[in-house]
């Protein structure tokens, strides 16, 4: 005949419901069930915190509710979360994102498009020339990286 276990959680923790239980010690946060310890992390690790009531809600082992009572967070975020861990796995946390990509305007790039703007090609025959955008060039003369010829005024004529 199965035997029921009581729920003991070591002193200080804090109870998230009758099975699972925290606890912050010095710089880490960790994570019971009973007298197990079932997961840690430091207390400034965010995308681990995220990531473990998110794998506890899917589990069965907590609600919800009982994270955004126990932990002070909004239920929107604990949601997104959850909805992050079911769609990604653990990567969808984890994963290094791209920083950006390598820049458009190159050396070789930014020299045939001055010499481009010095022959008189507007700014869009240029993006379709060099493959890029408009708004690319329009910046780089913006931020000086570029340099429009300029036009005497006996020449407008």
């Amino acid at each position: 005949m199965p035997q029921l276990q009581l729920p003991i959680f070591p002193a200080g923790s804090i109870l998230i419901n009758r099975q699972i239980a925290f606890e912050r010690k010095d710089e880490r946060v960790y994570y019971f069930h009973g007298l197990l310890p079932v997961f840690s992390h430091t207390v400034n690790d965010i995308k681990s915190f995220r990531f473990i009531t998110s794998q506890l809600i899917i589990g069965g082992n907590v609600s919800q509710t009982e994270i955004v009572k126990a932990f002070g967070v909004s239920r929107i975020s604990v949601k997104r979360y959850v909805k992050l861990l079911r769609e990604k796995g653990s990567e969808g946390f984890f994963k290094v994102k791209k920083g950006r990509s390598e820049h458009i305007l190159t050396a070789e790039v930014v020299k045939t498009a001055q010499r481009l703007l010095y022959e008189g090609k507007n700014i869009s025959e240029i993006g379709k020339l060099l493959d890029i955008k408009v708004d690319t060039i329009r910046k780089a003369i913006s931020s000086g990286r570029l340099h429009k010829k300029k036009v005497k005024s006996d020449q407008k004529e």
